[in-house]
Order: structure tokens, then sequence, then C-alpha cells
């Protein structure tokens, strides 16, 4: 038995993506409460046209990406304007804005406020699922992960590790995997999501001499094979 360990819940299918990114634009909008409600999208539209054209704020969207794609990630509001290269004024009105609402929680840490994702929120399992969707993690898991034989765990690491949308997906690999079937793997999912992935392949001895460099290194764990009990 394989799995993700970025499953939560159900996973969302493309017609299900629309109506919780509509739902979130009105706890945005109106602060209010707020009715779910079903909205019609062409089959073929990209998962990153379906969130942008849903939530108008470009800001919003790197921040809703950088706090749930890995919702380990707690981040400070000059770090996240340096990583957007926006104004700190425009990153503090968003923050403040999904704050309110309690899509984010925030903490002092002496005179600065440290921001993260609310685990909490009725809204989180929706969307990390949609934010993994963007970011094409559910594309590597799916054509990927799950087809390379002999894996034994998957990590995410550096930028994409920290939601940073480089366009770059760097992963270190666990197990005996045959490159040219690897290689052959990543060239088709490339093209699917727009994005380049590399790849480190690691026997299970090598990456335990890895382990000391990979703990200084942002990464987290996006799929283990299970063993049958």
């Amino acid at each position: 038995m394989k799995s993700s360990a970025l499953e939560t819940g159900h996973k969302l299918d493309k017609q299900d993506i629309a109506p919780a990114v509509v739902v979130i634009k009105k706890i945005l909008d109106n602060h209010s409460a707020y009715v779910m409600s079903r909205v019609t999208t062409h089959k073929e539209a990209s998962m990153d046209d379906l969130f942008a054209g849903l939530i108008s704020s470009k800001t919003r969207i790197s921040l809703l990406v950088r706090f749930f794609f890995n919702p380990g990630t707690k981040a400070y509001l000059r770090e996240l304007a340096k990583d957007l290269q926006v104004s700190t004024n425009a990153v503090r009105e968003e923050l403040n804005q999904l704050t309110k609402t309690k899509l984010l929680t925030s903490e002092k840490n002496g005179r600065n406020v440290l921001y993260a994702a609310n685990n909490d929120h009725p809204l989180f399992p929706e969307l990390r699922s949609m934010v993994s969707k963007v970011m094409g993690l559910d594309q590597v898991i799916d054509s990927i992960l799950t087809r390379l034989g002999d894996l034994e765990k998957a990590y995410l690491i550096d930028d994409y590790a920290e939601g940073k949308d480089t366009g770059i997906i760097d992963l270190v690999l666990v197990g005996n995997i045959d490159q040219y079937h690897l290689n052959d793997l990543s060239r088709k999912t490339e093209s699917y999501i727009k994005r380049k992935i590399r790849t480190l392949v690691l026997t299970g001895e090598e990456f335990k001499a890895f382990m000391p460099a990979l703990q200084n290194r942002p990464n987290f764990l996006v799929w283990e094979r299970q063993e049958e009990k």
C-alpha cells in the first residue's frame, strides 16, 4: 500500500476547486457569514488560471501558497515583502486581512510578528489541496512518485519546501530507482505542470549520511511507502 503524506481528507477535482476558492474570496471580501455555492468552470482551465481568476490579488495568492503549501512555514512581514518583491505596506494589508479572517495566525516574537497558516480553520484541508495542485505537486506524486517501483520516501527541498514557486521543484528520492525511468517520467510531467523537476537519488545508506545536510535545508516529506501490516 502506498500513500502520500500530503493527503488530508478527499482529493479535490478541478470542478471542486472553484467553489472552495469562491468561499475563500467571500470570506476575504466580506468578513462575515457566507454560503458555499457551486460555480461552473471549463474542464480544461488550469489550476493557476482558476486560482488567479477568482482571487484577484497576486500578493494574496502568493501568501496563501507560501503558508498553505507547507503549513509548517512561519514568516515575518519584512521577510515576506523581500521574497515576494512587493512593498511592506502591500504585504501588511494582505496579512491583516488573512489574519482577520483567521486563515492565518499571528504571534508576537519580540518586536516582530510571526505569521503561519491556521491549521484549525475549516477550509484548511481544501486550501492545502488547492495550493498543492496549483504548485504541481499532486501531479508529481501521481505521475512520478507512485510509479517508481522501489521508492522508500521522497522529500521536497529548498524553495518549494518554503512555498516559493520558483519554477524548479527539487526532490530527494530514497530507494532503488531506475534513473532512465525516472528521467522519462520527469520529462512528461514537466511538460504538463510547466515546471522543471530536479532529483537527487540516494540509497538508504546514502540517505543516512545525507540527513545532517537535509536538516539544515528547508524540507518536508511528501511521500513515504507504507508497509502492509
